[in-house]
């Protein structure tokens, strides 16, 4: 979200000291809740662009002289090798900002014809940002996912493109999962938001330190519940869903478009059926999507024919939907600030049980889903649409059907 005040000015173009600039854009970054920092040497010039929103926006960019200064400075804070400019690197390290605060980083670098370039991840380190009632779930969404991640045993499973939001969601479960009396653990690639109470481990698989490794020394340590950043490959998956049969919660995540996929993709790694039925109690597909500044947007007037291509039903055209579209102003940029969470929740019943047992395959498991209730991501984008939160451009863009 962007900053209620005025965000400190991003640095100008001509400040010829590598520190003081790197210093003001981190700041500045941080304040207009940018998610990343794109660095980019070219011949010429050099590059600097915010991602805010999910939008790459660009900044002025300090001289080209300064791209070996400004790259040897912010590999020094993440304690990379200074001299190494032939292999990616990865680091992090803690950014001091005003009123006390402290903000987490993630850095990559990457040689290029022209230099490094380097990309800045701004993490969040409130807790406030990481709470399931802020992920944008419907109240029937968000009740099924806490009964599923109330149960003893059992994965829950969250899918969905990368840069969907599925490690805040992952991260929102274990905070609110987050007590003195239950062991939690959690194997990531790479460790990106610090909870206290939680034992991260960063996974290291050049020193044989993979998620298969590491999930068998978490069930030597009597857990509780376990987070497996993502389901890679067929070890990783069999060990995750035999912890989820013998006592355990999982939590995890898979690359698929939307939540009946998730079974499909699976059984294509190679995982029974059988153990699938008895293991998988949740699967979670999302997107992100911008928000509607509501200091400027403005009633959008769509004729039934577009609501009608979008996928509304027409028994809703007769209470005349408004939807709203993006403006513009002092508040925001180009009409949208801040990015909520489009949801398909899949609860695995006994009816999809039986269907899995019987190898039904992806659009059987999908059509029983639809009969037992499940919505489409576009439906649960249309109804953000509705409720004047986003605009049909945006879940058009973001959702397929």
């Amino acid at each position: 979200m962007y900053p209620p005040a005025a965000a400190p000015p991003l640095p100008s173009a001509d400040d010829s000291s590598a520190v003081s600039w790197l210093q003001a854009l981190l700041a500045a970054a941080w304040a207009r809740g940018a998610s990343d920092l794109h660095l980019e040497p070219y011949e010429h010039s050099y590059r600097v662009r915010l991602r805010i929103d999910g939008q790459l926006q660009p900044v002025a960019a300090p001289p080209a002289s300064l791209k070996e200064r400004i790259a040897s400075r912010i590999k020094v804070l993440a304690r990379l090798d200074i001299a190494e400019k032939r292999l990616p690197q990865d680091g992090q390290f803690r950014l001091e900002l005003p009123a006390g605060q402290t903000g987490d980083l993630r850095v990559s670098t990457l040689p290029t014809l022209f230099g490094e370039k380097i990309v800045i991840r701004l993490l969040p380190t409130d807790n406030a940002q990481v709470q399931l009632d802020a992920l944008g779930l419907e109240p029937l969404q968000l009740q099924q996912l806490r009964d599923a991640i109330q149960r003893p045993q059992g994965m829950v499973l969250v899918t969905g493109p990368t840069g969907s939001g599925k490690t805040i969601t992952l991260y929102s479960c274990l905070q609110a999962l987050n007590r003195p009396d239950v062991n939690i653990a959690s194997v990531e690639d790479p460790c990106e938001i610090r909870l206290e109470g939680i034992n991260q481990v960063h996974l290291h698989e050049k020193a044989g330190l993979d998620y298969a490794s590491v999930l068998r020394a978490f069930l030597r340590q009597d857990p509780d519940i376990l987070m497996v950043g993502e389901i890679r490959d067929l070890a990783t998956a069999d060990t995750a869903l035999k912890a989820a049969q013998t006592g355990h919660l999982v939590l995890s995540t898979l690359h698929t478009l939307d939540a009946p996929s998730a079974l499909t993709r699976l059984q294509q790694m190679g995982v029974p059926p059988y153990q699938l039925a008895a293991s998988i109690s949740l699967v979670v597909a999302q997107r992100l999507v911008r928000q509607l500044c509501r200091h400027c947007r403005q009633p959008q007037p769509l004729h039934a024919s577009q609501w009608l291509a979008a996928g509304l039903p027409e028994t809703e055209l007769a209470s005349r939907p408004q939807a709203w579209q993006p403006v513009g102003c002092a508040h925001c940029h180009l009409g949208y600030r801040g990015r909520t969470g489009i949801f398909q929740l899949m609860p695995i019943g006994c009816e999809l049980q039986d269907a899995m047992l019987q190898q039904a395959v992806g659009h059987q498991l999908q059509g029983l889903a639809r009969q037992l209730g499940m919505h489409s991501l576009r439906q649960a984008g249309l109804r953000k649409v509705l409720q004047g939160e986003t605009s049909l451009q945006e879940v058009l863009h973001a959702t397929t059907d």
